[in-house]
Order: C-alpha cells, then structure tokens, then sequence
C-alpha cells in the first residue's frame, strides 16, 4: 500500500505539470489517436536503427515487409510479396510482388509510379552494394542486418520482371526468411531515393519517410511530438483514424498521468508497480503479451578486470537474483535458466547457471588478485522495456550486493539515445540491457548481440568475439535439420554459460496501457506494435 500510495503521489505531482502544458498533442480527439512515447525516433528508416522505441513509432505505422510471420502458427505469410521460392540447394530465393500498391504522396514527393522490383532492389542492395548510392548514407551502418550477417550473405538481386526478384546468396542459410520478415525488412521507395540524390540531399531519405504503410509522415518536433496522417490509399484495408500523434513523454510516471488524464491514448511500457494501479480503472485496459525476450548484465570483455572469466564470475555469483525478481518484475517475469526463453524451440536449461553465492564470489575475486575489490560501473537504461522494467532499481540491488564483497559501483545513466550510442562506443564497464527478438529462429538472439559481426557494427554490448562462438552459428544455420540445428543452438548456450559475457537475468512480459475506448491494437510476439487497425469505439 506504500508503493501505491507514493506512485499516487508522484502521479498528482505530474498531473500539475501535465495540466501546465502550452499545447495540447492533439486538438480532436476523436479523430485521431494520441500515443505517449518513451524517447525521440533516432532514424525514420528501420534499416538504419535497431532502437526499439524508434522501432514501435515507425516500422509498422509507415511501411510494409515483403513477407510476415504469423504470430499463432509462426509462419510466413504474404504482404508485399505474393509467393516465394526458395531453390532445392537453398541459395536463392525468388519472390512474386503484389501489384498496384501505391506509396505515400507527401508534401516532398508525388510517385509516379507504384512499387515494383526496383523498389526491391534498391532497398536491400543498399544492405551490402557499395555501387548503391545510398550505401554509404549514415556510414553505412546497419545494425541488426550487419550483426545477422544478411548483409554478407546476399550475393546479388536479380530483377526478373517487374513484379519478380531473386535474391542470390553465397550460402543457403535457414534463416534467412526469417530475417525478411523482421520489422527492420522494410521495403523503401527507389524512385523517392533518386530524387534526393539528384537534388544532393541524400542526409535527408531516412528523416523525411516515404512508404507503403497504413499512415504518412506528416512531422517531427523534437522532444515534442511525431504526427502521422491516415494514408488513403492503403492496400491492405481501410484506416480508421485521421490521424496519428506521438507525443514525446520520457518520464514514466508522466505518461501514466497523462493516460489517466486523457492526455494520451496509449502509454508505452508501463512499469511492473504502475501496473496494479492501473488495473484497478475501468477505463483502462492491459494488454499483454508473451514475448521472446530476455533481460540480461554485460560485460565489457575487453576492458580489465572484466576480461578475467573469474571476474566475472564472481560478479555474477554476487547478485541475488531472487531479489531481483521481486523487487523489479513484480511476479510479470521468468527468471533466466537461459540466454534463450523456455518459449523458444532451441531452449536448453542451463546447470550452470551462476547462484547466488557470495563467498564463492570472493574467492574467485582473491584468486584473479582482487581480494580488496575494485571500483567499476553499472550503466543503466533510462527507458522501461519487457525485458527490464526498472534497470535503476536492478543496478541499485546490485550496487548494494557487491558492496557485499568489496567491488564498489557507480551507476551511470544517461538520455536514451546517448546512452545507446556510448554503449555502442564500448564505454562501459558492465551494463544492463536486453533485447526482444524480431523472429521465432533462436539465431535472432544469438547473431545479433554476441556473434563477431556485433561486435564490429557497435551493437554488441558485451564487446566479445569468440570464433567458436560464431561457427556453431553458421553450424547451425548451414541445416535445415531441427535436430541438428537443436543440437548446435545447445553447444551455444552452454558455451555463452561457460564463458559469461553477459549474464542472463529474466524473460518479462510486455504490457501496454491504453483508454478502454481504444481498440484494435496488434502487439506481436516478435515484433513492434502495429497501429494499422486502432480505431476509438
């Protein structure tokens, strides 16, 4: 009752500052929905970023993916792409493309034109092609298709008509559709893309979007707001809401002011305490979903001590994990026997899953010659996500459990894309993350954080290249037998285990907190959520 009592109390505080604001998001409500973001977008083009919140406002709210992967059976299913083939050795695979779908008329581009194979071409040659014009766009980084290692597999796309493509691969890759279906797969407009570049202004294609996707970019004011309109001439069905608005609300115990106010249709990731509050209101609903993902402690492995196995062993027997769960997932998570989910098909239950163990932490300090400790860092995220709610309260029970065997910590935080950036840079000692698969395959958790391509594209926070590490991947992405392939994925997870460069902390629920007079919200199971059918009832 406490808890709940100081929540109320922070939330009336917000409310004053909530009811002070110059502008409202939006002026008619009823016409448009108001969704309480978490941070600023860093890119409009999911090629580029694999930031979540960047992922939740843009993939599926202005673009299309060829194909999808239904979130009840898990297989593929058709959108801009008809019909697929993959050949008998497995290393191309052709797709059919619908026709007559019309891309976004905005105030900066009218097509000509409607999305064809060149569209196809342009949008993932710019992936590994260094003759693309756009290759070299942003420094050529492309996070999620670098660290998966699409970028090197795609030999070359052949346009076969209009309305076909083949995509030619060195090697035949299991999942390699399963990449084609995640949220960062967007298909772009080649035709947009040129006209930038024949006005020179190549920097301004990812800021200024142009899709194929349910609602069009309309504007961008930092720290404010995101508006998108209804596309009217959607493929798939009609839109119900006029317009989209995203307003820009960090703090979250102000987004759940403002969803209490009215302010905001939606408010992001609400946290684990907010939740039994918000449960209590009958005009609000939960939404929640099973999600693979998993919330886990790094280690910047090539920075002492944390280069020593023993160090971070001892790290990880420090931590009482049990505390963990009760005081940042509040009963909505799974604690880790895994880096992998039990909901995963290639899940194997770790026995040497580090315990609790204090004592044992300071032997293994004494023999790595750190019998008086050491002072490091814990970064925290500054964002609440599935996977860690509440990564201030983790790092501060860790702070307080180390203490225990003399390594003192300072918690660093910083705004979230900063935070992501530096992260990237390896400036950290340790930090707290996680991350939610795009894809059922379990490479999609392996490749994209731990393999050595992560590591080389900023976005393995564990800063770790193992080559052994990465050729049970490839291993295991060279067959196509499940056995096989469960086999590989079991070598792997025991491999994470013995070397622990990040330590697996819980598996958690996503939630999503919106008025009861919304409907039509899609949260997927490995995706971000789709706005396509909202509509207010």
């Amino acid at each position: 009752m406490r808890v709940h009592k100081f929540l109320l109390t922070l939330l009336a505080v917000t409310l004053v500052g909530c009811l002070d604001s110059e502008e409202r998001v939006i002026e008619e409500k009823s016409q448009g929905l108001v969704y309480c973001a978490e941070a600023n977008p860093v890119s409009f083009n999911p090629q580029v970023t694999t930031t979540g919140s960047t992922i939740d406002i843009i993939a599926n709210q202005l673009y299309d993916r060829l194909i999808s992967i239904d979130p009840v059976t898990a297989e593929f299913q058709s959108e801009l792409a008809t019909d697929w083939k993959v050949s008998k050795d497995g290393k191309s695979v052709t797709f059919t493309l619908r026709q007559n779908v019309p891309f976004h008329a905005t105030a900066y581009f009218t097509p000509t034109r409607t999305f064809n194979a060149d569209d196809v071409i342009f949008t993932f040659s710019r992936l590994f092609d260094v003759y693309n014009p756009y290759h070299f766009v942003g420094d050529a980084s492309y996070p999620y298709f670098q660290s998966v290692g699409v970028d090197q597999l795609i030999r070359k796309i052949v346009r076969v008509s209009d309305y076909q493509v083949r995509f030619e691969l060195f090697n035949a890759e299991s999942s390699f559709l399963a990449n084609m279906a995640t949220d960062f797969a967007v298909v772009l407009s080649a035709e947009y893309a040129m006209k930038r570049k024949a006005a020179e202004q190549e920097g301004l294609f990812d800021q200024y979007p142009v899709g194929t996707g349910p609602y069009i970019y309309r504007e961008y004011r930092r720290d404010n707001l995101v508006r998108f309109y209804r596309n009217p001439d959607y493929w798939k069905h009609d839109v119900a809401l006029e317009q989209l608005v995203y307003d820009i609300t960090p703090n979250g115990t102000a987004r759940i002011a403002k969803l209490l106010t009215k302010e905001c249709d939606l408010a992001a990731h609400p946290s684990s305490a907010q939740l039994s509050i918000l449960a209590q209101r009958e005009d609000i609903n939960i939404e929640k979903e099973t999600n693979l993902n998993v919330g886990y402690w790094a280690f910047n492995t090539e920075r002492p001590p944390f280069d020593d196995i023993r160090v971070r062993k001892a790290l990880a027997h420090a931590i009482d994990t049990d505390k963990i769960m009760q005081a940042v997932y509040y009963g909505n998570g799974t604690r880790a026997e895994s880096m992998l989910p039990p909901t995963s098909w290639a899940f194997n239950a770790q026995t040497s899953m580090p315990s609790f163990d204090p004592d044992l932490a300071k032997k293994l300090l004494a023999e790595a010659g750190f019998s008086d400790g050491f002072d490091m860092n814990i970064w925290a995220m500054p964002v609440s996500r599935i996977y860690n709610p509440n990564a201030r309260k983790m790092a501060e029970l860790m702070q307080s459990d180390l203490r225990k065997v003399g390594v003192n910590v300072s918690i660093v935080e910083y705004e979230w894309n900063t935070f992501i950036q530096r992260i990237g840079e390896h400036r950290h000692d340790s930090v707290l993350l996680g991350w939610a698969a795009d894809t059922p395959d379990p490479d999609n958790f392996f490749s994209p954080l731990l393999s050595c391509s992560a590591t080389f594209s900023g976005k393995n926070p564990a800063n770790w290249c193992n080559p052994k590490f990465d050729l049970l991947l490839a291993q295991a992405l060279d067959t196509t037998d499940l056995n096989m392939r469960k086999k590989y994925y079991a070598d792997v997870q025991s491999l994470i285990m013995d070397e622990l460069p990040l330590l697996p902390i819980a598996h958690g629920l996503r939630f999503q907190a919106s008025s009861a007079d919304v409907d039509g919200i899609e949260l997927g199971p490995f995706g971000a959520i789709s706005l396509a059918n909202a509509r207010k009832k």
